[in-house]
Parts: structure tokens; sequence; C-alpha cells
């Protein structure tokens, strides 16, 4: 004889419909707060409502063949996990962001290029040139660096950002916008630096590291944060702007800065003076108070036509003073000869400087200069 088998009970969550199904379980137990289990109980569906087309089979009640599953709990959990993986990228991002280590991407008319003193005074056009030419091929590979002029209640700052470094591709970005709209735009690591010297520092280094900048440019910029109030002094500046130089060169960019505060403006090619002409040239104004006056009179008012010419002056020796003292007016020249003629004697001076042969006297008359004449001709 067959055994029977032995049938359990039916699960009464199956059998009623939705306001009669319990609610899951709460509190430690459950894993779900009282509010969460309500919010999985499901909608009643209404009664009249068509179910025909549904394929539900007679006599099962619409709301019980039509009811959805409830979540189960990893769902919750994973929702749960997910908003909270949003918030800490989020977070994330505002960190880096502030920090200055998210690449954004900012108008060319939002960055102000000279809120700092730039330490490049020039740039050689043909270097310039194939930076358009690499960016309009390939786009811009590295991004420049901005400080926030609006951050900590700057609000109205216009531009907005303060260029810190990459004025090269700034000014080459600059150009192809006014070929092309798309190269409106430069992307931009916003920096915030603790003071101005922070980022005085971080403009010198990478154009230290990039292309070197020349000693007069060293000089520039030292003397020019120490006149914007950046630093307290010029040893300072040094110590600070060119802390990984050694002390011989950074002695050198000081000895340049005698040569930046006198002649500064009054030069034409200042990058091109080389190391050992403008130590000479920065000893020379220490010892010779009236040089800079001078040197700077004459560069203004006859500038040179190259580098050359330029190093040229300033390589010869100041004049001394008895070259450069008015002279003494000559002397009146006496009559080197008396001629006679018939009419009276004929006094003759000749200046050889001007080349000038003069006759006066009594005997000069009509017929001398008519024989003179003549006789000239005849020569």
């Amino acid at each position: 004889m067959a055994k029977r088998k032995r049938l359990t009970p039916a699960n009464p969550e199956f059998l009623g419909g939705p306001e009669d199904r319990p609610l899951p379980k709460t509190g430690l137990a459950g894993g779900l707060s009282p509010e969460e289990a309500e919010a999985l109980r499901p909608e009643p569906l209404p009664e009249d409502l068509e179910t025909k087309s549904m394929g539900i089979p007679v006599g099962v009640a619409p709301a019980r063949a039509l009811r959805r599953p409830r979540a189960p709990i990893a769902e919750v959990a994973g929702e749960a996990s997910a908003a909270a993986a949003l918030k800490e990228l989020s977070e994330e991002m505002t960190r880096a962001r502030d920090e200055g280590r998210l690449i954004q991407s900012l108008a060319l008319v939002d960055i102000d290029t000279g809120h700092l003193v730039r330490d490049r005074m020039f740039t050689e056009e043909e270097d310039l040139v194939a930076l358009i030419e690499s960016l309009r091929r390939r786009g811009q590979q590295t991004p420049i660096e901005v400080v926030d002029r609006g951050r900590d209640g700057g609000q109205g700052a216009a531009p907005r950002y303060g260029l810190i470094s990459g004025w090269r591709r700034l000014a080459a970005l600059s150009r192809l916008a006014a070929e092309d709209p798309k190269f409106a735009r430069v992307l931009a690591l916003v920096r915030a630096p603790a003071s101005s010297s922070e980022a005085y520092v971080a403009m010198v280094e990478e154009n230290e590291i990039r292309v070197g900048l020349s000693y007069y440019e060293r000089a520039r910029v030292t003397l020019k944060a120490v006149e914007e109030g950046v630093y307290p002094d010029l040893k300072t500046a040094l110590n600070t702007l060119f802390a990984n130089v050694s002390r011989a060169k950074r002695s050198k960019i000081k000895s340049f800065t005698r040569l930046v505060g006198a002649l500064d403006g009054a030069l034409s090619y200042p990058t091109q003076i080389g190391e050992r002409l403008g130590l000479a040239l920065a000893k020379r104004l220490e010892e010779e108070p009236g040089l800079a006056a001078q040197l700077r009179t004459e560069l203004q008012e006859d500038p040179a036509e190259s580098a050359e010419a330029e190093q040229a002056r300033l390589s010869r020796p100041a004049p001394t003073q008895a070259s450069v003292a008015k002279p003494e007016p000559a002397p009146e020249k006496k009559p080197e000869s008396k001629l006679a003629s018939g009419a009276g004697e004929v006094d003759v001076f000749y200046d050889i400087e001007r080349q000038r042969l003069t006759l006066t006297g009594a005997g000069v008359t009509p017929d001398l200069h008519a024989a003179l004449a003549a006789w000239l001709r005849r020569r």
C-alpha cells in the first residue's frame, strides 16, 4: 500500500489579498524599519479590473494573481549601498576640485593673464607658432594652472580666474580661438594657493623645468615680487622663489637685480644679456654712480637695432670726464698769407676742418673774382 504524502498548511501570505498580507518582520531580527516594511506593501488592485486578457484562471482573485512579489532585503540593501557610493563619489569629486586635482574646462575670457607679474618677458614667435600647430593637431595635452579669485568672498572678481602658469598655452589657444571657436576653452587645474608666495613659486618652478629662464628674467620677477609686497625683502624672495638652486646661482641672480633696477624698460633685448656681460655690467653700475642714468638715456633716445648692437653698447667702457667735457672754442684763425693785387692787399684764410678758403681785404674786387674764377676753370 503506497504511503500518503504528508501535506503542510498553506502559506497564508499567498491566500489573502494585498490588504491581508502580513508586513515583513521589523527591528533587529527582520532588518527593516516599520516605515520600510510599510513601503513594501503593494497597492490593492481595483475590483472591476478587466483580467480576461491577462490569462488569469477563473475563480482566482485579480489582486492575488497580479500582485508583485515582495522586494527582497538584498534589493533594499543594494539600493542603500548604491546611494552611499554615490554620496562618497560626490564628496570625493568636491574634495578633488577644492584641492586642485580636478581638470576643468574654462572659458578663455574668464582668465586674467596679468594676475601675477609674469617671469617670462618674451617668447620666440617661432616657438609660439610650433605650439599653435601642436594644439591644432593634437589638442591641449597639459592643463594650465589658475587660481579662483571668486573664492573666499571675492565673488565680484572679473575675470574670475587668475593665471598662475601656462601663459604660452593660453596665448596659443587665444590665437586659435580667433580662427575656430572650439578653441575658446582651456583645460585648467584650479589651485588654491595658501598665499601669493606659493603662486609665484608655482609659476617660477614650472618655467624653470620647462624652458629655463634667463638671469634677467629671474632677477626681474624677484624684484617685482618684492615691489608687489609678496616678500618683505630681496633675500627672502630669492631664498623662496629659487630654493632649489645653488647658493652661487642665487648670488648671480641677486647681481642681475642691480641691472634690472637700473635699466628695466630701457633695454630692447634684456633676455639676450649673457651671464658674463650681466655680471660685469652689474659691477660697473655699483662702482660708477652716473653710469645707470647715462646708459638709460642713451638706450631710450637711440634704441639698439639688434641684440648684438645693444650688448656692444653695454660692453664698451664709459667715456672719461675729459672726453665728455664740452670742447673749448677754437681760437680765431689768423691769415695764413697775404697776396697783393692791383687794387690792394688780399688776406687769404683757409679752414682745413670746414674745407673753406676765404679772401678778404681791399684787393678783393669784382675783377679779382672774375680772374680767379677763370683761373679755376682753366685748372
